[in-house]
């Protein structure tokens, strides 16, 4: 479903003729439905695997295989469409509309595509029930606590039906307490709509979670 083929990211080092390598040759292959994480100290390079990952950067050599589309060679457009319809982001902030009702913002990513508005809202309506949050469809997010809020995120990453689910450090903002419950809620998700999920996380316990689980460190990905 998804592989890197040598993929690096480098940057100009201005105090040597060397390059700054963030990753290095990293090669991985995940089957459709898996969930693994991403592990390693801050720094290391997590989320600028996951912006590549997730068309939202270009390496600087290698190649991103999603179903056999190469990403890297893909124009922008090309991309956005492919960020709009097939990949589903989380991240440590919501990024919410505060002006916006729960099933407003759920329903942004649907707004390119009005012939199915009526789907969209039906499938908006059953996530949020599953979630927990269909008496809280008319709320804004300001009425919302933070593990709340989270969870109308990752509704929202779901609502174009992803084939590919990125999480990056979703439950930064969060106490413990809603930290287990968001991910339990996405291995939930994972495996009930058969979404394959990529979550990157400082927490052992938390990556403990997906069925895989891998290293970041010096460029390097390891499988632990």
């Amino acid at each position: 479903m998804l592989e890197l083929i040598n993929v690096s990211k480098y940057y100009d080092n201005p105090d040597s003729p060397q390059p700054h390598y963030v990753l290095n040759d990293l090669t991985l292959k995940v089957s459709v439905g898996e969930s693994l994480a991403v592990i390693g100290p801050s720094g290391s390079g997590k989320s600028t695997l996951l912006n590549i990952i997730g068309a939202l950067d270009r390496p600087s050599s290698g190649k991103i295989l999603l179903e056999s589309k190469d990403l890297s060679q893909l124009d922008d457009k090309q991309l956005s469409n492919i960020r709009n319809h097939e990949i589903g982001f989380v991240f440590q902030l919501h990024h919410l509309l505060p002006q916006c009702t729960v099933l407003e913002n759920v329903l942004i990513p649907t707004l390119a595509d009005k012939s199915r508005k009526g789907d969209f809202e039906s499938y908006a309506d059953d996530l949020l029930e599953r979630v927990g949050l269909k008496d809280r469809a008319f709320y804004r997010p300001g009425q919302l606590s933070g593990g709340e809020r989270q969870r109308v995120a990752v509704v929202r990453a779901l609502i174009n039906h992803p084939k590919l689910l990125l999480a990056d450090e979703p439950t930064g903002s969060l106490d413990h307490t809603n930290a287990i419950s968001l991910i339990q809620l996405l291995v939930e998700l994972n495996q009930k709509e058969t979404v394959t999920l990529i979550m990157v996380t400082h927490s052992l316990e938390l990556a403990s979670q997906m069925s895989r689980i891998f290293e970041l460190r010096d460029g390097e990905l390891v499988e632990k």
